[in-house]
């Protein structure tokens, strides 16, 4: 599939992470609440089973937001290379928006992150071209995700719903003034209700 895709954890008050992420609390406070589906709650089900494997599903490239990629802000202080060891789960090119400038870093596993300071825009673009029909995935965060649903580049946005109320943190519907998706399965478990969403079509 060539769609690209956006995949996102999120409470019923609307928040894809909690306030004060740091490197500490990567999801802020409370974030993980809305991760528990997939990271060994023993209430988990089959239907989170298949949500994984959506979320899980290869890639031909990625685009997230510096702040997803790593708790460094400003200039590129301190050596970096993001939260998940040494083999990322990606296995794809990850163009990471940023305004400062840094080289690619080479992972293990056929991940590479590159930086782009044009903008979502050049960042999308770049992904489009590496991914060779393979399918883009907006990974993230909430800003991400924003511009991503802005532009209109979304085919197919999965929302996992915790029943979870945060009050704060990180949103990814301020500012998006039109939602152009209709539902085509749902799933559910104690931890979260899984939906699929497709882009309507304009005809």
């Amino acid at each position: 599939m060539s769609d690209t895709t956006c995949h996102m954890s999120i409470s019923l008050d609307g928040f894809v992470a909690g306030p004060e992420q740091s490197r500490e609390n990567p999801l802020g406070k409370r974030g993980k609440e809305l991760h528990l589906w997939h990271i060994g709650d023993p209430r988990a089900t089959g239907a989170n089973k298949t949500a994984v494997s959506w979320l899980m599903r290869p890639r031909g490239a990625y685009v997230m937001g510096r702040n997803m990629f790593g708790p460094v802000r400003g200039e590129w202080n301190e050596a970096w290379d993001g939260w998940w060891g040494p083999e990322p789960p990606y296995h794809a090119p990850v163009f990471v928006l940023t305004r400062y400038a840094h080289e690619p870093i080479k992972m293990e596993g056929g991940t590479t992150f590159h930086f782009v300071t044009e903008g979502f825009a050049a960042a999308y673009a770049q992904a489009l071209e590496a991914a060779d029909g393979k399918g883009v995935d907006i990974a993230g965060g909430a800003s991400t995700v924003r511009q991503a649903l802005t532009a209109g580049v979304i085919d197919e946005l999965t929302l996992d719903i915790a029943p979870v109320l945060l009050g704060s943190g990180e949103r990814i519907f301020d500012g998006v003034e039109t939602f152009d998706f209709e539902p085509v399965e749902v799933l559910h478990s104690p931890l979260t209700t899984h939906i699929r969403y497709r882009k309507r079509d304009a005809g």
